[in-house]
């Protein structure tokens, strides 16, 4: 009867038990999600970064395993067997020429396919969050609240967390989540730095992020930036510098490389060397023509290293990041907020040293926002009321909604609770609060040729026009030389800006 039983199996009985059957199970559900998430990232227009590592590199995991379970169980069962030991037995009895059998097997069926059909839909919108805006920078990092809150006002606000810091690819995948799992467990065991550390040495090359839709080849022709200062005077006074930047670097063959984005053509490469963790001082720069193979170092006159000292200092070779290092999480200092809140009118110029006073409320060091949120228009009042009573009794209104830009503007750019500010995240696009271009290009960087990196401005950019006008009305194409605000005579020729305007 037995024999006559395994006849009608397709398989031999030995295939038949717990194990091999689960695994079996196991490679069946695998399959199927499979095929269910290759639909689900063929119909959207844009999967997200996340979808392919679980269908390609996860759930497969797990179809092996499945796989694997089979003939473990088969080879186990025929041991067990030459050993006299009873054969393993399922806890179930399925005989689908039974109808009652075959009936509960189908409805069975069903309800496990649309049950795994939706676990599996379930886990991908479980993983499609997990890469969400919202997961990175409220649920599970709440520590984040200063980037997060940075990266709401930036010029990335609309791309996600992970497709910077993540991309496409089971390697950085993996790296991201065991970096991950370490966050975790300093936020838990509150292990964690304040403010969080930068530059992070384990971020992805820009060229598997940012050039992903920036392409420094393609970088052509110059752009008008004009940008609005204010004299720290009792009218406070508008000053108005029209820029055009010089943003072409040019491809190489084809057309001329120059502009900003020079040392991001695709016909050179640039490395460099930096002493200190935020990448602030270079005293080492290598400069490197790809087609010609032409190299020049030049060492900084500033250096007390050897060149011996140098070359055992990590080598990096310098992509957007270097200068482009806040391109989402950007804190700016209280004279870059006030100024812009006076050329946009939140602050109104009608009051007499406004500037002074907001730069001043702004930048006391609150021990948290709270304090900053009470103190602010207690610093706004006072100094009105003690300064300009006249105005205080007039302008009362003006006082009071200069004093809530200030506490917007704070909230947006100050976080006490995690020690960050503008002075914790050096901003290097630039050089007027912080180094910047003035990194390497300070005139003190110097070939053993005698070969300088130049501090001339008109690298970078022309000045079109300067001055109290807030619409000029001239512009000098072939550009003017810089006019301080202030009457300094020629020591900004001498000096980098961040000597006097630091903080």
């Amino acid at each position: 009867m037995d024999k006559i039983k395994e006849k009608k199996r397709i398989f031999p009985s030995s295939f038949y038990n717990p194990i091999s059957i689960f695994g079996a199970g196991l490679a069946i559900v695998s399959f199927a999600t499979i095929i269910f998430l290759t639909f689900i990232e063929l119909i959207q227009s844009k999967s997200p970064a996340y979808i392919g590592i679980i269908s390609y590199i996860i759930v497969p995991i797990f179809l092996i395993f499945g796989l694997m379970l089979i003939p473990f169980g088969y080879m186990r069962e025929k041991k067990r067997k030459k050993r006299g030991m009873p054969a393993s037995r399922m806890s179930f009895i399925l005989d689908l020429n039974d109808v009652e059998h075959r009936r509960a097997f189908t409805l069975f069926g069903t309800a496990t396919i649309i049950l795994l059909l939706f676990t599996a839909y379930g886990s991908y919108r479980t993983f499609e969050w997990t890469e969400s805006v919202e997961f990175c920078g409220t649920t599970c990092h709440s520590v984040m609240e200063p980037e997060h809150t940075a990266y709401q006002n930036s010029p990335h606000a609309r791309v996600k967390c992970v497709e910077c810091h993540v991309g496409s690819g089971a390697g950085w995948y993996v790296r991201s989540k065991l970096s991950g799992a370490y966050q975790v467990y300093s936020v838990i065991a509150n292990a964690y730095s304040k403010p969080i550390p930068t530059p992070i040495h384990n971020l992805r090359p820009a060229q598997g992020t940012c050039e992903q839709c920036h392409w420094p080849s393609h970088f052509s022709g110059e752009k008008k930036y004009v940008n609005a200062y204010f004299k720290s005077d009792e009218a406070n006074t508008r000053w108005t510098l029209g820029l055009l930047m010089k943003i072409g670097s040019g491809t190489s063959g084809r057309v001329p490389t120059s502009g900003i984005h020079w040392s991001m053509s695709i016909a050179n490469e640039i490395t460099y060397v930096a002493t200190d963790n935020q990448r602030q001082v270079v005293p080492w720069v290598k400069s490197r023509n790809k087609k010609t193979g032409e190299e020049v170092e030049y060492i900084s006159t500033d250096t007390q290293l050897s060149s011996d000292e140098l070359k055992i200092l990590e080598n990096r070779t310098m992509d957007c990041i270097d200068c482009h290092n806040r391109p989402s999480h950007i804190y700016r200092p209280p004279v870059r907020i006030v100024d812009q809140s006076l050329a946009s009118n939140n602050i109104d110029t009608e009051l007499p040293n406004v500037r002074t006073a907001s730069i001043q409320a702004i930048m006391k060091p609150y021990q948290t926002t709270t304090a900053a949120m009470d103190s602010i228009p207690i610093m706004m009042d006072k100094f009105y009321r003690e300064q300009y009573p006249v105005i205080y009794d007039q302008k009362k209104v003006l006082i009071a909604q200069a004093a809530e830009e200030l506490k917007i503007q704070f909230q947006k750019n100050i976080f006490p609770s995690m020690k960050v500010n503008w002075k914790a995240y050096p901003n290097n696009i630039g050089h007027m609060t912080n180094q910047g271009c003035f990194r390497c290009h300070d005139g003190k960087h110097v070939s053993s040729t005698g070969k300088v990196i130049s501090k001339d401005c008109n690298i970078c950019h022309t000045i079109l026009y300067q001055g109290t006008e807030p619409q000029p009305s001239s512009l000098s194409v072939q550009g003017l030389d810089f006019q301080h605000p202030e009457d300094i005579g020629d020591a900004w020729k001498e000096m980098n800006c961040i000597e006097c305007h630091a903080n």
